[in-house]
């Protein structure tokens, strides 16, 4: 999901020492290995206290988008490469689930979280953040052009919006994925083509994964590309803002978050079956919902905490924003023909 620092992906092995802490680490201190995607993010001193609360290293592997992390635990099921996973969504949690790559834990503060983010009844996954995946669009662009904004995803397929969206591939990139349900939300697993045919033949432009169209192809971002319509995040805004060099008093970047124009993700965290750490996994899943984590993590990767204790930032209730009504897909048909949507949509983009 969105992302650290616009989205500044660093986090290979993070070993922290705990210094400053209250309880010293042993000399030889168990190490919980977390598997994440690349946009993992969190504050260093969180990590230290859970460090020192439980006499531990925590060390992070990142291992790409939230597709290629799910394909590489499922690869790797028979010897894990971590204890814990997190960032597989809810248009990734059926393939994790149907792979049987993790282990069931009920956490105790799953209590405190609605019941709109708990999607698996058997909880080999909780539920941590969630955020929109919508068009973003550059302020300035519209501005000068006397443009009105889309409002709908059909408004998007008319000739004043040709040549203006850049999207990714629904194959190779979640938030691609994301949108791509949010067309079949809205149009229907029958009239979803229809509308990606229209968008092609307007100049849609598709690339692989998110970094490529938000730094590269987006004009609303620090890439500075010619597209002014992109793919993104809801909760991208505020990043431009935090990160700019001058801090402007607007985003200069806005989200499209008419009715049915975007897909609200849910990210979770799970135990990997065979871990050594079971202790410790369930320790660290508690510590994700726990106010400390929570309270971290949308100024680190720019998401929303499932936790209602959670407090958001000043900066994130300013220029952030959530769709009211987002486009929604059943889980059981995401299970069902997420692979034949993603394929019917290759034959007719890419092929």
């Amino acid at each position: 999901m969105k992302r650290n620092a616009l989205h500044t992906y660093c986090v290979l092995a993070l070993l922290l020492t705990g210094c400053g802490s209250a309880t010293p680490i042993p000399a030889s201190p168990r190490t919980l290995t977390v598997m994440t995607h690349d946009s993992f993010a969190v504050s260093e001193e969180v990590v230290a206290e859970f460090q020192a609360q439980h006499s531990a290293i925590v060390q992070f592997l990142a291992a790409g988008d939230a597709g290629t992390l799910v394909n590489q635990a499922i690869l790797n099921k028979d010897v894990p490469l971590a204890d814990v996973i997190f960032g597989i969504d809810n248009t990734l949690l059926t393939r994790a689930l149907e792979a049987d790559i993790l282990e069931a834990y009920a956490s105790p503060l799953l209590a405190e979280i609605p019941a709109q983010f708990k999607l698996d009844e058997e909880q080999r996954v909780t539920p941590v953040d969630f955020g929109d995946v919508c068009l973003n669009y550059d302020k300035a662009y519209f501005a000068e052009h006397n443009l009105a904004l889309p409002e709908s995803l059909e408004d998007l397929t008319a000739p004043e919006y040709s040549n203006l969206l850049v999207v990714e591939n629904p194959a190779s990139s979640s938030p691609g994925l994301a949108f791509l349900l949010a067309t079949v939300g809205h149009f229907g697993p029958h009239g979803y083509l229809d509308f990606w045919v229209e968008l092609r033949a307007n100049g849609v432009k598709v690339v692989e994964d998110w970094e490529t169209a938000y730094f590269t192809e987006f004009s609303g971002s620090s890439g500075k590309g010619p597209y002014p319509l992109v793919v993104s995040y809801a909760s991208s805004p505020p990043a431009e803002v935090i990160f700019a060099e001058e801090q402007p008093e607007e985003a200069p970047t806005g989200s499209v978050i008419a009715p049915d124009t975007c897909f609200r993700q849910i990210e979770f965290v799970g135990i990997l079956r065979a871990t050594e750490n079971r202790d410790l996994a369930e320790a660290w899943i508690d510590f994700m919902l726990s106010p400390t984590f929570q309270n971290d993590m949308p100024m680190q990767m720019f998401v929303f905490p499932v936790n209602p204790r959670a407090e958001l930032p000043t900066e994130f209730i300013q220029h952030a924003q959530l769709a009211a009504q987002p486009a929604t897909v059943e889980p059981d048909d995401i299970t069902a023909y997420r692979e034949e949507w993603i394929e019917s949509w290759t034959n007719t983009m890419l092929r």
